[in-house]
């Protein structure tokens, strides 16, 4: 259904949970308004559940409450992340792409990026130890997927001579107060070139000419799971960690339930990290067996 024009989704099964389509990308300027129309409506939903602006984490509603996280990284001018926001090895990884032919620009969207996209996804069934989602995926699926968001978008492409090895999907708010990378990608063979690094320090050259003011990489860490190379990348890269706000607002006696009991939180959000660490190290182990040579991938 939409509120304000804006699109609210539901996730869950036995606990229902609404929130605000691109999330983080776009927000309700009226919270309460938007909750009396849940209750109105005739959406399947228990929960409703909305966080605050990077620029006013400052608590603002009375809705229970619960800390979110998010990997940020606060952006002023280029030469500022370049030179005091990152350490020299992330500077030497920069300069490093660049001595090996990477270029990165701005793109436009277009059959030329959906189809280099394509390429990057067809690279590897396997990243990061697990199976990658968008591996296999055609060109149209590719093309939608790709579209959300398109007037708030900025895609930027890593390049080795005319072939796409990389990309961001970098996604502003609104009110342009804060960019998220929606989408970031690179090619596992072209790794040691270091282009993933190239396409942040253009999202922040992006960010900076356009006044944004807050450039985000998803959460910084997630529940009690251990510190791992991803968030170890953002944050050798300038992101740090931010709480913000995430409200909770019951819509049925069973949210309510729910939410004294904390049955809001998914299963895996709940599984003591010692184990889920096993189980993500079987995973790799079992993947590394089925896919020889995509270890690293």
């Amino acid at each position: 259904m939409e509120i304000g024009g804006k699109e609210i989704r539901t996730k869950g099964t036995f606990i229902r949970t609404a929130y605000l389509d691109g999330e983080g990308y776009q927000f309700l300027p009226d919270p309460g308004a938007a909750l009396t129309n849940l209750q109105t409506s005739n959406i399947r939903a228990d929960l409703f559940t909305f966080i605050q602006k990077l620029s006013d984490t400052t608590p603002k509603y009375s809705y229970p409450m619960e800390w979110d996280n998010m990997a940020v990284l606060p952006v002023s001018t280029f030469d500022e992340w370049i030179q005091h926001q990152i350490n020299f090895k992330v500077r030497n990884k920069v300069r490093k792409a660049a001595k090996n032919g990477v270029t990165v620009k701005e793109v436009q969207f277009d059959d030329g990026l959906i189809q280099g996209i394509s390429n990057i996804y067809n690279e590897s069934p396997v990243r990061q130890g697990r199976r990658f989602w968008h591996y296999g995926k055609d060109l149209e699926s590719l093309r939608k997927m790709k579209a959300t968001f398109l007037d708030q978008s900025i895609f930027i492409g890593a390049f080795l001579e005319d072939t796409l090895i990389g990309f961001i999907k970098l996604v502003a708010d609104e009110d342009g107060g804060q960019a998220g990378l929606m989408h970031i990608v690179s090619m596992i063979g072209h790794r040691d070139k270091a282009p993933t690094n190239a396409l942040i320090a253009q999202a922040v050259k992006s960010c900076a000419e356009r006044h944004i003011s807050y450039l985000w990489y998803a959460n910084f860490s997630y529940g009690k799971k251990e510190l791992d190379p991803l968030a170890e990348f953002k944050r050798h890269n300038g992101f740090q960690k931010i709480d913000v706000p995430r409200y909770y607002v019951p819509l049925t006696s069973k949210g309510r339930l729910a939410l004294q009991l904390s049955l809001h939180h998914s299963l895996v959000e709940r599984v003591p990290e010692p184990i889920a660490a096993a189980y993500r190290r079987m995973r790799s182990r079992w993947y590394a067996k089925r896919f020889p040579g995509l270890e690293s991938a």
